[in-house]
């Protein structure tokens, strides 16, 4: 790291640390900038060439990140949460909910307990697989070694849905990835939450065709930001849904492998099988 660079990430770190310390006052750009020496325009491209996101951005998300912590105290209302959290009103907690984390602050409080998810285990080329869904789409698929302890984190994850033992046709539809073209399984439907800086990640990710590696430095470029490598990676590694959104195609720079939330040798594999298939075309 060169001693510009340095100093940017001392910066960068220094202005994060007065937002978490500060967020409940919604301090603006311009007092952010102040804090770091720069004009609101340089620390603008700054703080996003590193942190993948702008100071707004980030903000909210620390934001929304308190005020999930409030929720959880059932006896918590909606407008406690947004005056905590140093929102203007449940209007603004109701907006940030929904851009973040593609859900309602009521649905967050009641921990998904009006969703019903069905799930089911299927074999795979690599191993078991848990693939679960909504009536909207696909909103889990995981590698599974242990069906219990897979079901035990699909569940932590919507900790008041309803969940039922079912292969429905969405489930269906996911599983042919292992057995159809990959390039004509547009019609499945996904429904994932995240913030806009993971989905437009998992988007991206869904663009690179099947037999085909890229780098998290590329991936960062293809989002315009090229800086962004370490925030894309953390991004990549959130991934819900093994295999369809393709996570595995993206290794380091140098040709190593990288990390894989379901193991490295099973990243080689799935590599290793696309390849081949793609050279039978």
């Amino acid at each position: 790291m060169t001693i510009t660079q340095e100093i940017n990430y001392a910066r960068i770190a220094n202005a994060i640390d007065y937002i978490r310390k500060n967020f409940r006052k919604q301090p603006s750009l311009e007092e952010l900038a102040e804090q770091i020496n720069l004009s609101p325009f340089h620390f603008q491209r700054l703080f996003t060439d590193w942190a993948g996101v702008s100071p707004k951005k980030f903000l909210q998300y620390v934001s929304v990140e308190y005020a999930k912590g409030i929720l959880k105290d059932k006896q918590v209302t909606l407008f406690d949460a947004a005056y905590e959290s140093g929102l203007s009103g449940t209007g603004r907690l109701h907006d940030l909910f929904v851009q973040i984390e593609g859900m309602t602050p009521g649905e967050y409080k009641n921990g998904g307990a009006e969703l019903s998810i069905n799930y089911s285990y299927a074999a795979s080329p690599f191993g078991n697989i848990l693939v679960a869904s909504t009536p909207k789409g696909i909103c889990h698929m995981a590698f599974t070694d242990d069906e219990f302890d897979s079901l035990k984190q699909l569940k932590l994850l919507f900790p008041h849905a309803q969940f039922s033992h079912f292969l429905d046709q969405r489930q269906q539809e996911a599983l042919y990835i292992f057995s159809h073209d990959w390039t004509k399984l547009d019609h499945i439907k996904l429904h994932l939450k995240g913030t806009s800086f993971q989905l437009k990640v998992w988007e991206t990710l869904l663009k690179i065709p099947m037999g085909d590696l890229t780098s998290y430095g590329t991936i960062a470029t293809r989002i315009d930001r090229p800086n962004a490598s370490r925030a894309v990676g953390t991004a990549i590694g959130s991934n819900p849904v093994a295999f369809l959104i393709p996570c595995h195609r993206v290794i380091q720079s140098g040709g190593a492998l990288g990390g894989y939330m379901w193991g490295l040798t099973r990243k080689s594999a799935i590599i290793g099988w696309e390849a081949s298939k793609v050279n039978k075309t």
